[in-house]
């Protein structure tokens, strides 16, 4: 068989199962306990959380894991959502995201925020100047914008530099889905200052169901899941 639909998933590679085989073996142990095999367990998932980092340029403590890309997708909007709040903030997208952007907005606008699907071009792309216009509307009220880096189903890459550069320069927040670009393209967040970025594991042959969420130093950001306090208190679960 030749496999040809790896923008839905990939096959894990031989070598991260390997990886993996002896942790869900042997190295079980709960990471936010006190004894040797959780303190092995625990410098494991930083030594991760390091590699992860570098693969986008980021600094480890900027790294949160999740359990998908739709749950840190689904972090990050609905913090900033809460953030800039319904009264004033707007809420700009474009309009070929994935459900995982579209959904949330779609519940945004149902409860009041005024919400800006960009369209793109022939080519695919995001309308730069429609989202320049969208952008300067919510300057004086605040709100945030999200775009993605990579279309899941074109396979087009996104003027995410220049949509990041144009929704700051304006005073917003900037999220971006990079879920189909980590791992197949270069992906720099020191170069492309983006405050919140989504990814996923499966998408460039890692485990379904292990996910990440970027957030920058110095932004602000509640969790959506609450309890034990685990991920510094970003995103709680064993």
């Amino acid at each position: 068989m030749i496999y040809l639909d790896a923008n839905a998933t990939t096959p894990l590679l031989p070598e991260v199962l390997d990886a993996m085989l002896p942790w869900l073996r042997e190295g079980f142990h709960n990471p936010n306990a006190s004894y040797r095999g959780a303190k092995e367990a625990r410098k494991a998932i930083e030594e991760a959380r390091e590699k992860v980092a570098a693969l986008i340029g980021a600094q480890a403590d900027e790294i949160v894991f999740t359990g998908g890309g739709t749950e840190s997708t689904n972090s990050a909007l609905k913090w900033l959502a809460r953030l800039v709040g319904r009264k004033t903030g707007r809420v700009i997208t474009s309009a070929i995201e994935h459900s995982a952007v579209l959904k949330p907005c779609e519940t945004f606008g149902d409860v009041g925020y005024p919400v800006a699907r960009v369209a793109v071009d022939a080519g695919g792309r995001l309308n730069l100047d429609d989202f320049q216009a969208a952008c300067e509307a919510a300057r004086e009220g605040g709100g945030f914008a999200s775009v993605m880096w990579v279309n899941n189903e074109t396979g087009v890459i996104q003027p995410v530099e220049d949509a990041c550069a144009i929704a700051k320069g304006n005073g917003l927040a900037f999220h971006t889905d990079a879920i189909q670009a980590v791992g197949k393209i270069p992906v720099n967040v020191g170069e492309v200052p983006v405050d919140f970025l989504s990814l996923s594991a499966h998408k460039f042959h890692g485990p379904k169901g292990v996910g990440a969420l970027y957030i920058r130093n110095g932004c602000r950001f509640e969790p959506m899941l609450r309890g034990g306090g685990q991920e510094k208190d970003r995103r709680s679960g064993t």
